[in-house]
């Protein structure tokens, strides 16, 4: 049975990061490999279960990062977009959260304390889905209710999870933040560097 102060976390590492030209995952910023620095951050008791799902760059990215190995998942079809993801960490759940926190590595400048933020608000409000939002924009990660998978398991790769949330809009929480991480896609070197400049 689902507990309502427990969710999953899945932290999306799936890409090739061509434009970066290396893994983001192990983009290495204060002293750690990114992927690394999301997992401290999703350290709370009410995280009960973490995935990271890995396609492109797999082996390289088990051998550096420091975690339980059974928290990793490999999507042999990445390269049909985060979707694909969201549904391979999906259905490697085993129903005991009622929510999970959906977090693409290429936002890894966003603090625990916004992870705090958001998670507090879904338990609180039970909505079924709360997204941070930086001057209006919304951005990531995104909590989605339980009852939200099976959308989540059938929506069309080529739209994403943002179906999802566009089909389900009265009971979408916002949750406005300052920190301009949210909405900032780290792609490529410059933009990454402009980021970490700020």
């Amino acid at each position: 049975m689902a507990s309502r102060n427990q969710i999953a976390a899945a932290i999306l590492a799936a890409g090739e990061s061509r434009r970066m030209g290396r893994p983001k995952a192990l983009i290495l910023h204060e002293g750690a490999p990114a992927l690394q620095l999301l997992l401290n951050r999703l350290e709370d008791p009410r995280i009960v279960t973490r995935r990271i799902v890995l396609g492109a760059h797999a082996d390289e990215i088990r051998q550096r990062i420091k975690t339980d190995p059974g928290s990793f998942l490999l999507n042999p079809a990445s390269q049909q977009g985060q979707l694909s993801s969201v549904q391979v960490a999906v259905r490697s759940l085993e129903g005991n959260e009622c929510g999970i926190l959906v977090w693409p590595v290429d936002h890894f400048l966003v603090s625990h304390a916004t992870i705090i933020r958001l998670l507090e608000r879904f338990l609180d409000t039970q909505k079924l889905v709360v997204v941070p939002t930086f001057q209006g924009r919304r951005g990531h990660p995104v909590i989605f209710a339980k009852e939200l998978y099976p959308e989540l398991l059938t929506a069309p790769l080529s739209v994403g999870a943002r179906a999802v949330v566009w089909a389900h809009a009265q009971e979408v929480m916002e949750v406005a933040t300052e920190e301009e991480a949210v909405i900032l896609n780290l792609n490529d070197a410059e933009t990454l560097t402009r980021a970490l400049e700020r």
